[in-house]
């Protein structure tokens, strides 16, 4: 197997940290829910457009146009740019005195978020052996969980003493340091280029044709897609989880979030690091697609969430389900963004990923946390004792679906082929 050199791991430590400053940013309005809703009086569906479309329409739309984008240009400065903009308008977030003063600049921040993970992932596809980049997206990754639970952490230590808004504030100030670093990082070469300059020069009409003649021609990627899309709809649920276990479980805000965020850490990295690593093997020993890989993890998991949302606040089940939800969160991202990776074409991969991200962000997020809070609204108008409960198991029933798209993807045979090239 081939081995990742120092100065990539080095690489990949400083995109790693740009990606948990990436998710510390995004998930902080869900870590603080408990702070936020009763302080700008929002309703649920003004909560969940929040954390759905009014952050995810211009994220998952944008990020197709910077994944061409990130095909073209300079890539280290446009992570600048990016990291420059959403920081900005975390600042502006935090002077928020209502439901649109706070949805103006959190659907602007979504397009500064979406330049980082496309031209990130096509800068580690030029670096890192293909052989390892399941193992080195699951590092880059990590700034999902590390990130979430440094976002819970916050509000639960730093929330009661200084308030959301001052945590906004610094939050945007470290990410402005952050992108003035970036302009000193060169340039990586683009790998497979050196075959067919010409593929510099493909228009953006032409990779958008590139794209979707890919996709026709791969059935197990598009399984892939749907599966996210999926998984991403009970992600959209869980930005709730903070509401449900204050207001239906008991549960204190400032501590529940302490809680939450040490299981996010431990679960969230294990599963990272497990998934890239077992998905691998997978490959190599098994001679299966990491899609399988993800089929038997989600098999294993379901009972466990399911019967966290119905436990006692005191029950063992409760914490236990989080961690495993946490780690099966953990463990999906190395093997979907390796697959995507190795079916892409050398010159569309950042558009490849970008598309993807699209796809997973704006259905299934976007849709997950949309319905999520119109159902918590209705339910509470028709005086029902639980609204979150009620909703949350329904959508966690229904992405249970998912499992069949990764079953399917997992017994194309030519997802083999494509990762031992």
């Amino acid at each position: 197997m081939e081995r990742i050199t120092s100065q990539n791991y080095g690489f990949l430590g400083i995109l790693t940290l740009l990606n948990i400053l990436n998710f510390v940013d995004r998930t902080l309005l869900q870590s603080f829910a408990n702070f936020i809703v009763p302080d700008l009086s929002l309703t649920d569906t003004q909560y969940g457009l929040l954390v759905g479309f009014a952050f995810l329409f211009f994220y998952s739309i944008m990020g197709l146009f910077m994944g061409l984008l990130a095909d073209t240009v300079h890539r280290p400065r446009l992570i600048a740019f990016g990291v420059a903009l959403w920081s900005l308008l975390t600042i502006a977030s935090g002077a928020a005195k209502g439901f649109m003063s706070l949805a103006i600049p959190r659907m602007f921040i979504g397009v500064g978020e979406s330049i980082l993970t496309p031209t990130s992932v096509s800068l580690l596809a030029d670096r890192i052996p293909p052989s390892r980049m399941g193992f080195a997206i699951s590092i880059y990754y990590l700034g999902i969980p590390i990130g979430a639970s440094l976002a819970l952490l916050v509000a639960g230590y730093l929330g009661p003493t200084l308030g959301w808004r001052k945590c906004f504030f610094i939050l945007g100030a470290v990410g402005i340091l952050f992108a003035f670093a970036m302009l000193f990082v060169k340039e990586t070469p683009r790998r497979g280029m050196e075959l067919n300059v010409s593929d510099e020069s493909i228009s953006f009409l032409e990779r958008f044709k590139l794209l979707f003649t890919t996709l026709k021609g791969s059935p197990a990627l598009i399984y892939v897609i749907i599966a996210g899309v999926i998984v991403h709809i009970s992600l959209g649920a869980v930005s709730f989880d903070q509401l449900w276990l204050v207001q239906e479980r008991g549960f204190e805000r400032a501590n529940i979030a302490k809680i939450l965020g040490w299981i996010t850490l431990v679960g969230g990295i294990g599963g990272n690091i497990c998934g890239g690593i077992i998905s691998d093997l997978f490959i190599s020993r098994f001679k299966q697609p990491r899609a399988m890989f993800l089929f038997w993890v989600g098999l294993f998991s379901a009972p466990f969430i399911l019967a966290m949302r119905i436990a006692d606040p005191d029950s063992i089940w409760l914490p236990l389900g989080m961690f495993i939800g946490a780690f099966q969160v953990g463990c999906f991202w190395g093997p979907v963004f390796a697959t995507v990776q190795e079916i892409a074409p050398a010159s569309i991969r950042a558009t490849v990923v970008a598309f993807y991200i699209l796809s997973i962000n704006l259905i299934g997020l976007g849709l997950g946390a949309t319905i999520t809070g119109i159902s918590v609204d209705l339910l509470r108008s028709a005086n029902y004792s639980e609204p979150y409960s009620y909703t949350l198991i329904a959508m966690n029933i229904l992405t249970l679906s998912n499992l069949i798209f990764f079953y399917l993807a997992g017994k194309k045979k030519n997802l083999i082929k494509t990762n031992n090239k």
